[in-house]
């Protein structure tokens, strides 16, 4: 598609996997906006189905594990109405539009950046080399780990962990204390999740971060927010039940400095740790799509919802250069999990029971269906996981 589209009334925006959390700010964000939005859901119990804010709910065919017949059956209902843009919101749905960009961008405006751009950005190992290459703080990563051999004459230096070049969350990550643990799980992570990378251990002591980037078609950020994760589950490294907007200027620079210098347009999320022996925030990857950390950004009034549709339909980019620090997004579902296994529950700072400030990932009383949907999702989840624990 070609042109500026300068009426955003006429704008038609679909927001693919309306099971994602971050599919809930994104739909009130630009229906407040005054766009046409329409959700694509798997089923009914999903928040962009059951949500007041979409003019348009698709129930279609979806399945991670089937990516060209989930692609087609997206590309078919861009088809039969024209949506001027398309955003996708977890990485299954970045990865499927950002491989067929050419083919989608025929039809709509896909929210994506070209494949070698997004390849390079969602490859963990690609994100380390380029940090390496440019003096930007990150751990100690092994450039070659495509065996176990590969590990083994290294000498790097016990504890490291391993963990997939692409993936998200804790899947496949593995603290590796030994040889007898490397032997026992590098291949066997190889064999599930695919090729690993491999760098030093940070000890978990420090506080982790994540910093929401914007860059327009001419390389200017239009946005950049920082904030703390102060809390995560599991609680041995995962997603953020718990996450205060902090000022880290050191954060940004280095954010920036990666995104640009892999040719990054658009929304970009970086994930960090402080490294409690240097005082340094050390990338550790980024996050290629839309994530749940866009709500407390949206709620604080720097609007990734409308930047992405701003740039993609040829618009000039809203700035939003500064944001209040001390707004805290907690994530209810898995902090009460966080709760119950962390031995620092009654220490943690914000308090676990303070509510000072503070927003939740799903419950929203000007939309509260979402929450009942997303809760019954999540309970079905769980009592399938223990279904398959049983077998």
């Amino acid at each position: 598609m070609e042109g500026s589209i300068l009426d955003k009334k006429n704008v038609k925006v679909l927001l693919l996997e309306g099971f994602a959390r971050q599919c809930l700010p994104m739909m009130e964000s630009l229906h407040k906006a005054g766009y046409y939005v329409a959700t694509y859901n798997e089923k009914k119990t999903d928040v962009g189905y059951l949500s007041h804010y979409p003019d348009k709910r698709i129930i279609g065919f979806w399945d991670r594990k089937d990516e060209e017949k989930s692609a087609a059956a997206v590309l078919e209902a861009v088809k039969k109405e024209h949506y001027d843009v398309t955003i996708p919101l977890t990485d299954f749905s970045a990865t499927l539009l950002s491989r067929r960009k050419d083919e989608f961008d025929k039809y709509t405006h896909a929210a994506v950046n070209d494949w070698p751009i997004f390849y390079m950005a969602a490859d963990k190992q690609n994100t380390m080399n380029v940090c390496m290459d440019n003096n930007i703080p990150c751990p100690k990563t092994l450039r070659k780990a495509d065996s176990l051999e590969d590990v083994l004459s290294a000498g790097l230096e016990y504890p490291f962990v391993i963990k997939p070049r692409i993936g998200y969350g804790s899947n496949g990550f593995r603290r590796i204390d030994n040889e007898e643990d490397l032997r026992k799980y590098f291949d066997a992570n190889v064999k599930k999740y695919g090729p690993m990378i491999v760098q030093e251990y940070i000890p978990q002591t420090d506080i982790q971060y994540k910093c929401e980037v914007f860059i327009d078609g001419n390389g200017e950020v239009k946005s950049a927010y920082v904030f703390d994760k102060v809390r995560w589950y599991p609680i041995d490294g995962g997603s953020t039940c718990c996450g205060t907007s902090v000022d880290r200027p050191d954060i940004i620079e280095s954010s920036v400095k990666l995104l640009k210098a892999i040719g990054w347009r658009g929304y970009g999320d970086i994930d960090l740790i402080q490294d409690p022996r240097e005082s340094i925030a050390k990338i550790m990857e980024i996050n290629p799509r839309i994530t749940g950390s866009v709500k407390i950004c949206i709620y604080s009034g720097v609007d990734f919802a409308r930047q992405v549709v701003e740039y993609e339909t040829g618009r000039e980019v809203t700035p939003y250069l500064d944001y209040p620090k001390g707004v805290c997004l907690r994530y209810l579902h898995t902090d009460l999990l966080w709760f119950f296994k962390s031995p620092d529950r009654f220490r943690a700072k914000p308090s676990w029971f303070s509510w000072k400030h503070s927003i939740d990932q799903i419950w929203n009383p000007r939309d509260p269906l979402p929450w009942f949907g997303y809760t019954i999702q999540g309970i079905a989840r769980l009592f399938k996981e223990k279904e398959k624990r049983k077998r």
